[in-house]
């Protein structure tokens, strides 16, 4: 196939836009080895459980792939997290909330696999307190590893190394099953709420909802530019920094070599290529076949631990029965620009005064998606 310096002008743009919001499908790839390597090294060689444990926790899912956790191990049968607060989301996240949502899908991981080589976690959130208006230097949580002959084993965790978040368009002639669908839901746990549907209704609801709320973000310079600002173009940079937005392959290699797919190019929110790439978002939203939710009562930092490990739950869950999870975050975020997709989704969503929105994802079947990138877990412990 022949292409136009035009044409790949487009097709530069819309693979762009699409992995903006994706953050971590690859395009026609070959998959960086040394950026993916974490997920073929868990558990290898670990004589430390706690270390074992963090081979797996360092798999979980986070917002943009930011991967801000931080481990200090320098307490015996313990570790304490922190934040990285150099890899917060200050636009699109301003008061960190997402982030602590990614640091709960991290300590829920961190459990399941203690349990897999007979260890209790216990894990005290907040030790030292926190701020509703961001984080800080105090810690996240203290998690201490207790010995035990009887605990049992999480059957979720098989699904671990499975896992994607799959930001591929859905199969629209494949429904999500009611039964499918409470299934999934029920795995989230006792501590949030969570809903879900696959009401032909509800669902078109949601599909123009979350397709105007990622517009408006793709739309708003500085939170499209957090974006840009991750992107990873190419196996060099991949592998440099492997976390963020990557945009791999041999297409989009080629791409950036001509200087076709540039961090500047990108940055251009004019162009025809970028009107192109955010017209491809619509059908994409439009292919979801079931929406699932989670809600907390109140938003204190707690409850955004608790949204997280239930997020992991749900995901986990939805790896097993072959479902693919897509997190939509855009219209729960708290810029302004998304305030009137945030009061929305509370109306459609069936917000209760005192209830927070933390999670919304789309639900269907697709195509197989690769592992995202990860720091190694040396790069990940305090003072290493």
């Amino acid at each position: 196939m022949s292409f136009t310096r035009r044409k790949l002008l487009k097709s530069a743009g819309a693979a762009a836009l699409v992995l903006t919001a994706g953050g971590g499908a690859f395009v026609m790839t070959r998959n960086p080895a040394q950026a993916t390597a974490p997920w073929r090294s868990t558990g290898q060689g670990y004589t430390d459980p706690r270390l074992r444990a963090l081979s797996y926790a360092i798999l979980a899912p986070n917002p943009h792939n930011r991967q801000p956790w931080l481990i200090d191990l320098r307490q015996d049968g313990e570790l304490t997290l922190y934040c990285d607060n150099g890899r917060l989301l200050p636009v699109t996240d301003p008061h960190n909330r997402q982030i602590v949502i990614g640091l709960g899908c991290f300590l829920e991981l961190l459990r399941m696999a203690a349990t897999e080589i007979g260890f209790q976690t216990e894990i005290l959130p907040f030790p030292r307190g926190s701020s509703p208006d961001g984080l800080d230097d105090r810690p996240i949580a203290t998690v201490r590893f207790h010995r035990s002959e009887n605990i049992q084993p999480d059957a979720l965790f098989q699904q671990v190394l499975k896992r994607r978040s799959n930001k591929e368009p859905f199969d629209t002639t494949q429904p999500v099953t009611n039964t499918l669908l409470r299934t999934i839901a029920d795995a989230a746990g006792g501590q949030v709420i969570v809903g879900a549907t696959n009401d032909a209704s509800r669902v078109e609801l949601l599909r123009d909802l979350t397709w105007r709320a990622m517009e408006t973000e793709l739309r708003t310079r500085d939170a499209y530019m957090e974006s840009v600002d991750l992107m990873r173009i190419g196996k060099a940079e991949i592998e440099a920094n492997p976390d963020g937005i990557d945009l791999g392959g041999p297409f989009l290699e080629t791409l950036n070599k001509l200087g076709l797919l540039t961090h500047e190019s990108l940055a251009d929110m004019t162009s025809s290529a970028y009107q192109q790439g955010l017209d491809m978002f619509k059908p994409l939203m439009a292919s979801a076949m079931a929406h699932i939710w989670i809600t907390t009562k109140g938003n204190s930092r707690t409850a955004q631990l608790e949204a997280g490990r239930a997020w992991l739950r749900v995901n986990l869950k939805a790896t097993e029965r072959g479902v693919a999870l897509h997190p939509l975050s855009q219209a729960l975020q708290e810029y302004p620009e998304v305030r009137p997709h945030f009061d929305e989704a509370r109306l459609l969503l069936k917000a209760q005064p005192g209830q927070h929105l933390q999670m919304l994802g789309r639900l269907g079947f697709g195509p197989k998606a690769n592992e995202s990138p990860r720091w190694p877990l040396k790069s990940r412990l305090k003072g290493a």
